[in-house]
């Protein structure tokens, strides 16, 4: 049983870290409608990893500019 749980809990570690290096990387790559949008997002995430996180993608989303593609400019 203290496998199991061991077990679990190494997959939520990995899942919420795979999670937070995405939300970085998604940050990084993308363009915000305020000039400072990019920098306060990163330093939230990185500072309050697990809040930012999911602050950003709660509200952080709504905030990128969306770009066409670069096959039709």
């Amino acid at each position: 049983m203290e496998g199991l749980v061991l077990f679990f809990f190494f997959g939520l570690v990995m899942a919420l870290t795979a999670l937070w290096i995405y939300a970085l990387v998604d940050i990084v790559r993308s363009d915000f409608q305020g000039d400072s949008d990019k920098v306060i997002w990163l330093l939230l995430v990185v500072l309050i990893p697990f809040v930012g996180t999911v602050l950003y993608f709660a509200i952080g989303q709504n905030q990128k500019l969306s770009h066409p593609p670069n096959d039709l400019v």
